[in-house]
């Protein structure tokens, strides 16, 4: 089990505010959007252990963010095979 440290987010909403503010410009490279929905998935996953009330919810949004990094290391793999 991995809780959040002193400040890192405590609660569902402390998580969305800090995933928002660190989302990615539009147009930024596959890359770091892979980086940004891989980081949230990890930081969901530890504020769901320390805010019990909100933790399916936050289950919720680690599957999500899980389930994006996924499609976009699929496109970074589709550009890749397509360059060679």
């Amino acid at each position: 089990m991995t809780t959040p440290g002193r400040n890192e987010p405590q609660t569902l909403r402390d998580a969305h505010a800090v995933a928002a503010a660190r989302r990615p410009k539009p147009g930024s490279n596959l890359e770091t959007w892979l980086k940004f929905h891989q980081a949230n998935a990890r930081m969901y996953r530890a504020v769901s252990d320390v805010d019990r009330g909100h933790h399916h919810e936050l289950r919720y949004w680690v599957g999500y963010e899980e389930r994006k990094a996924e499609e976009v290391a699929a496109q970074i793999q589709k550009g890749k095979s397509q360059a060679s």
